[in-house]
């Protein structure tokens, strides 16, 4: 194996050495005595319960469920935040006319409609949906106007030298341009999409993961509900190294994306 090779595993790995640490210092704190079993349950405990939460179908069928729950939140908040702040970015009179509106309602905890919410929709799939869509929202809305306000005039006036404008200098000098920013905001997001779930499944919800740990509150079943929270750490994690992924593939002309 020569060096690059070995270079390239171990950039791999590097994500991963501090969730190890924890899970080592677990093991110990648990298994010594320093932790009691009724604060925390030992990680082999753990990993029997995801065995056979998995062998009989029940941990499969909550993690599609809120997965789906989730994605689809964020494409709908996602998708409308993006297409809003490109629209507020490159039209000064959206902005005077939208952003101010988009701003008073950003201030408002999303999180605090869940009453009102649950009163509008019961506990169905239209309140899940409704709140990640507004708690990825905003998070896209303001870096991708924000990118599309910071890009350098100078590319822009270099852009137009080349014969680029309308649609075509949007598309190949401003948007390219703001990705950086656009990609901040996505990633903020997906933070935000997977603590709106949590807190909208243990409310108002009769599947998913969240649910899961609040049924499994009930029966004192500690080891069900640490298992609920690492699938939420898991999940959240991957679904970072995607957003990581996409923007070292779409920023590689990016001189800070280039390096190892």
């Amino acid at each position: 194996m020569n060096k690059l090779q070995k270079g390239v595993r171990w950039q791999a790995g590097l994500p991963w050495i501090v969730p190890i640490l924890v899970l080592v210092f677990w093991q110990v704190s648990t298994t010594t005595g320093i932790v009691g079993g009724n604060i925390l349950p030992e990680p082999l405990q753990v990993v029997r319960t995801f065995v056979k939460l998995l062998r009989n179908g029940e941990l499969g069928n909550n993690i599609g469920i809120s997965a789906k729950r989730a994605f689809l939140g964020f494409i709908i908040g996602g998708g409308l935040g993006f297409l809003l702040g490109l629209f507020n970015g490159v039209w000064s009179l959206a902005e005077r006319l939208l952003d101010t509106s988009i701003q008073m309602i950003r201030n408002i905890p999303h999180l605090a409609l869940i009453p009102i919410v649950i009163l509008w929709f019961g506990i169905g799939e239209e309140t899940k949906l409704l709140l990640v869509s507004l708690g990825v929202f905003f998070p896209v809305y303001l870096n991708t106007f924000h990118g599309i306000r910071s890009v350098d005039p100078k590319l822009i006036e270099m852009g137009r030298v080349y014969g680029y404008k309308g649609v075509p200098l949007y598309l190949n000098v401003i948007l390219p341009g703001a990705l950086p920013s656009i990609f901040v905001g996505i990633r903020f997001s997906l933070g935000i999409m997977w603590l709106t779930l949590i807190v909208a499944e243990t409310v108002a919800a009769n599947s998913g993961i969240g649910y899961m740990a609040m049924n499994a509150r009930e029966y004192m079943r500690m080891d069900v509900i640490v298992l609920s929270i690492l699938i939420y750490a898991f999940l959240g994690k991957m679904s970072d190294l995607l957003a990581k992924l996409l923007e070292k593939r779409w920023l590689r002309w990016h001189p800070n994306f280039t390096r190892n």
